[in-house]
């Protein structure tokens, strides 16, 4: 009952985000209350060890990678259209809320697995350019930021870092 309660949650929250602008920080507050504050999760070895994925969150990992990995020349170069931008956010969402809606993982790892969550939702955020004091480029790299973490903490063979 907990895993079906926290699922319902977890969809909530991945709404949220696609609709709200106001609702990233309200809604990590939300989703993570039961073990610790907003803004205090971190990424945590299991035991010295990478934490087990499965194939929903791998499928999703390696598009939402190739999706950016796609558009890297442009994004550094300074090119990258607030419409591109846009897209990626767009498909960071979508992957997100697959994840949420049919990933399998085990209470310990999907709490890890929430903080790469939480980190793509708020990448996303600002590629869309609801974040005014950051830029979108920044939203990228911190999407970046939170695909290479997922690779350093989750079992994904051929995992490459960006």
């Amino acid at each position: 009952m907990f895993a079906a309660t926290k699922t319902v949650r977890i969809i909530a929250l991945a709404a949220a985000w696609a609709l709200a602008p106001t609702a990233t920080s309200l809604a990590a507050e939300e989703g993570h209350k039961h073990e610790h504050a907003a803004g205090e999760a971190k990424l945590v070895l299991d035991h010295g060890r990478k934490w087990q994925t499965d194939a929903v969150a791998r499928q999703s990992t390696d598009r939402l990678r190739a999706a950016l990995s796609a558009d890297l020349k442009a994004i550094h170069a300074g090119k990258q259209t607030d419409a591109r931008y846009a897209a990626l956010a767009d498909q960071v969402n979508a992957e997100v809320a697959n994840m949420v809606q049919n990933c399998k993982l085990e209470p310990k790892v999907d709490e890890q697995f929430h903080v790469v969550l939480t980190e793509l939702l708020a990448a996303a955020e600002a590629m869309q350019g609801k974040e005014k004091e950051v830029s979108r480029r920044h939203g990228a790299e911190r999407m970046a930021k939170a695909l290479n973490d997922y690779g350093r903490y989750f079992q994904h063979p051929g995992w490459r870092r960006l």
